[in-house]
């Protein structure tokens, strides 16, 4: 486990029905949070129905007039097919597997382009992860943005490298994915030591065997210069961006490359760049426990709670679930097992909103009375896995590959991870130690890094939006602080509240703030605050 998936999430798969033995209550409600969990989790609260556009303001653009860099002109000017796509248009555009050597394997990327009515710049939008599709994220955008951002942008998703509808990164196949998933995440002995080590192991290996060249070429940086060949490709002197969670990573990281050519960048959810494997996952370890912390609270207020009346005690009932799973996985009527892993996802996936909290609580007082389904209905969708056991996605395999790659091969021994759990043990007792044991994840990692990321600064770039949420369980409030700080040109919006992400959350405030910046160009007051609305 290395770390929490911080990705936004793509369109649900249909709600499960099957025969676990669940009552027909339980089954209802289980639908329910299947269907409700994925329109909500991670950083997006209620989105509005995709919206049905006329693509007939669109013309096909002309490639920008600059010169492009040295040795990638064929990609810079390559010729570009747009078609209809479901009121949009879409193209594919093809970029180098490895742009040390522009004239070697290349690779496809996916984009869509969702007009605007009197558009005279391209907003690109990205969910995070990493894995998110950013084509999916554009489809539910559209519907986000006011009316006014809507008229000035053609809003533009491209999916990175290895994602979505780009030519996929292809690793384990789903029963080895299930098996990963489940992997005791806190190991107590040796031998668990050795199954956690090798199932990043195994899983790097895969992503080598079933996918070449483009296993070792999915780094942030590369993705970044993906983005720049399509801001030239659509006509753009300037990439405007609005980027959620790890979206935030990749922004910066395209500021800090090509900082002549940054537009207008919100940065929401954002990541704190400099953060080792250590501190990042110390970082979620904080979030996360914050998260639960509210739940907890909110959750004794209510007759029933089935953590009781008492938070603190709340929590702890939760950690002991867990380590209860540990020693004595709960069978399912499938003949799937919910052990401590699936039930950490389980409950982890909850967290990104306020507004699943209620299933979290389902789940909990399912799995006290020794029912894990819900539960492990929970980590399914975490992972997008579908009702024959199939992945809808491969989201849950990226991050591996993109961070393991971001970190240059850097990683921890065992010895130097054991000394770390103390500390991440007293941060939070339920999900201390199993992300205290994620710094572990890129140590193992077999693939080489060519593209780590690069000290951040962006300077020579215009005044960039990072956005903050105080109790972000993924990307804590410190990581945007931080982010905006290290940004020659950052400017810090603060949304006090729960869940991931500001933008969707509901709060005018930051609504407001975001649409005046990305119409006007005019960012708000560095350490502006809106309120929990």
């Amino acid at each position: 486990m290395q770390g929490v998936v911080d990705r936004q999430r793509r369109p649900a798969p249909r709600p499960r029905t099957h025969d676990d033995g669940t009552s027909p209550v339980t089954r209802a409600r289980t639908t329910l949070v299947v269907t409700i969990v994925l329109a909500l989790l991670v950083g997006i609260a209620v989105y509005a129905a995709i919206a049905t556009r006329d693509d007939s303001t669109f013309s096909a653009p002309k490639p920008v007039d600059a010169p492009a860099p040295q040795g990638l002109e064929r990609f810079y000017d390559q010729k570009v097919d747009w078609t209809s796509c479901d009121g949009a248009r879409c193209a594919w555009v093809t970029v180098p597997i490895d742009y040390a050597k522009p004239d070697g394997d290349t690779t496809r990327i996916r984009v869509k382009v969702h007009p605007g009515k009197n558009a005279k710049r391209s907003l690109f939008v990205n969910p995070g992860g990493p894995g998110g599709s950013a084509i999916d994220f554009s489809d539910r955008m559209v519907s986000e943005f006011g009316p006014n951002v809507r008229d000035m942008y053609d809003i533009v998703g491209v999916d990175p490298r290895g994602v979505g509808e780009s030519s996929p990164l292809k690793c384990l196949p789903p029963t080895q994915f299930d098996a990963f998933v489940a992997t005791d995440p806190d190991p107590d002995d040796d031998a668990e030591v050795t199954a956690l080590r090798e199932s990043s192991e195994t899983m790097g290996a895969a992503c080598l065997k079933n996918s070449g060249p483009l296993a070792a070429h999915v780094s942030t940086v590369e993705v970044a210069r993906d983005m720049d060949v399509v801001r030239a490709l659509l006509g753009r002197s300037k990439l405007d961006w609005f980027g959620a969670s790890y979206g935030t990573q990749l922004g910066a990281v395209y500021a800090e490359l090509f900082p002549d050519t940054v537009g207008r960048m919100v940065l929401d959810g954002a990541v704190d760049p400099t953060l080792d494997a250590v501190e990042s996952s110390f970082a979620q370890t904080t979030g996360f426990q914050r998260a639960l912390e509210a739940y907890a609270k909110d959750c004794v207020k209510k007759s029933d709670c089935p953590i009781g009346d008492d938070a603190e005690a709340g929590m702890a009932k939760i950690a002991d679930l867990l380590k209860q799973l540990d020693e004595n996985p709960l069978k399912l009527r499938d003949g799937r097992q919910l052990t401590e892993g699936n039930a950490f996802y389980g409950v982890a996936v909850t967290l990104y909103d306020q507004e699943t909290w209620t299933y979290l609580t389902q789940a909990l007082r399912a799995a006290f009375a020794g029912d894990g389904s819900v539960l492990m209905i929970l980590s399914d969708t975490y992972f997008d896995r579908q009702q024959d056991g199939s992945y809808a996605t491969n989201g849950g395999q990226v991050i591996y590959a993109v961070n393991c790659l971001d970190a240059g091969g850097k990683g921890l021994s065992v010895a130097e991870t054991k000394a770390q759990l103390p500390r991440f043990e007293k941060a939070s007792p339920v999900f201390g130690s199993a992300l205290g044991w994620g710094a572990l994840g890129c140590s193992d990692w077999p693939i080489k890094a060519a593209n780590p990321l690069p000290d951040i600064d962006a300077k020579g770039a215009p005044p960039i939006l990072v956005v903050g949420t105080t109790r972000d369980p993924a990307t804590p409030y410190e990581s945007a602080q931080a982010l905006a700080s290290q940004l020659d040109s950052g400017v810090l919006l603060t949304r006090e509240g729960d869940g991931h992400t500001a933008y969707v959350s509901g709060n005018r405030c930051i609504v407001e703030a975001v649409d005046t910046y990305l119409v006007k160009g005019t960012p708000p007051k560095d350490g502006t605050v809106c309120k929990e609305s």
